[in-house]
This record gives C-alpha cells, structure tokens and sequence, in this order.
C-alpha cells in the first residue's frame, strides 16, 4: 500500500496531509525516515513513527473501553460529555463508532470500532448476542419480581415478551441478569415491568467477552481472541 495511503487510512487527517507530513520528514519505518508517499509499504505488522510517536497499522479497530457516569455514546452529545472525548483524535477520524449504545448514566463494558460488519453482527437483533448487567434496584428484589423477569414481561410499545436469563441475586438490592435482545432501556423498562427501578445500571459482559480489568474511562485494543469472545465464539482449547 502507498505509505500516503497508509497514513490516511490511520486516520491522520486528509491525503494531501499525509503528503505533506511524509515530505516534511515526519514519517519514519524501522528507524528510516520515509519522504516518498508514493513509496510501497508491507502494510503486515507495520510498525511507524510519526513525530516520534509509535503506531501499529490497523486495517480495523476494535477497542473496549469502560464507560464512566455522563457519557453519551454519540459524537454530537447534547447534555453531557461524549465517549468520544476519552479516545485519541486519529481514532475519531477514522469513523469509529459505539457497538449498540449505554445510556449517560450506565456504566461498563463498550465497544467501538470502525468495521462496519463487526458492528452490524453485534448488534442485529437475529443475532441475539448475550449482554450481562449488573444492577443495583431502589427496593428490595422480591422472589416474585426474580420470577417475573425470567419469565418474561411486556413492555410498552413493544411486541412479544422479553424475559432475562441467569439472573443472580447478590443481595437485597443488587442482581446480574443476561438479556438477548437490547431494545431501548431495556433492563430499566424491565425491572419497572415488574415494579421495582434501577438506581445503578453496569454492564459487564457482550457474548463471552468480561470487561477487562481497566478504569473508568479507560480503553485498550481488543486481542484477536477477545474480538472472538465478544462475538460469542468460545475460543478454541
């Protein structure tokens, strides 16, 4: 690939840019200044600098990042701040983009990439990707309301029954529960089908991908085998 195509790719901004950044002496491969954006690069496990700066060429990426409280998952947030803000620039000019979408006030495990069939496979209803919650309720969960939920409820506006799998209790106050669907707020619209209300709301899991060990706010590259798990694909032994 062009090396001025390999740097627009990478989201540094236009071609005629990425020209001019190779002109200037601003692009380097294996210790080697390159200044010919005409120049054929191996793009497979490109490693470059550029104003020092090391990358890794990326054809697509896929990151996890552990939303924090007042984040809306847009680019053009109105009320509060966007998850975008807590991301590099070059990844933003890339066109990356939320994998489905957690209200400001949820918490946990998102997913953003710029592959547009990742993203149509994670969150197309037909695929019925698991997604676990965690969740802290304003009144004490009754056995009736646990029942409910795995059961099933209606909620407005929507068709057909939507119920949860696995739901735990942790305590009085707090459970886990898988659903496969993801309509609008729907944990929230389910507790309250029941007659209870969601005070915390966190996501912890998508398929079989956990969220990794990272602070609010935080984000790391998926690995090839967390991609797969997020997918639902259990790896191989």
């Amino acid at each position: 690939m062009l090396l001025e195509k390999i740097l627009q790719s990478q989201g540094f901004g236009s071609r005629k840019y990425c020209q001019q950044l190779i002109k200037n002496g601003s692009v380097q491969i294996e210790n080697q200044v390159c200044n010919n954006p005409k120049q054929n690069i191996n793009t497979e496990q490109l490693c470059f600098h550029v104003f020092g700066d090391e990358y890794q060429y990326r054809e697509h990426i896929y990151i996890v990042l552990n939303k924090p409280q007042g984040y809306e998952c847009s680019h053009q947030a109105t009320h509060h701040k966007s998850v975008f803000s807590l991301l590099p620039e070059i990844l933003i000019h890339r066109g990356i983009q939320c994998v489905g979408r957690l209200d400001q006030d949820t918490t946990g495990l998102l997913l953003l990439t710029d592959d547009g069939q990742y993203l149509q496979a994670l969150t197309n209803p037909r695929k019925h990707v698991p997604k676990v919650y965690h969740v802290a309720t304003a009144d004490p969960i009754m056995p009736e309301q646990k029942m409910a939920l795995e059961q099933g409820v209606e909620l407005r506006n929507e068709k057909g029954i939507y119920a949860a799998t696995n739901v735990q209790l942790f305590s009085t106050h707090q459970l886990a529960m898988t659903i496969h669907q993801g309509v609008y707020h729907q944990v929230k619209r389910m507790l309250a089908a029941v007659g209870n209300k969601v005070e915390v709301l966190h996501r912890h899991q998508i398929g079989l991908l956990e969220l990794p060990e990272l602070k609010e706010g935080e984000w790391i590259y998926l690995t090839p085998s967390q991609k797969q798990l997020s997918q639902n694909i259990a790896l191989d032994e």
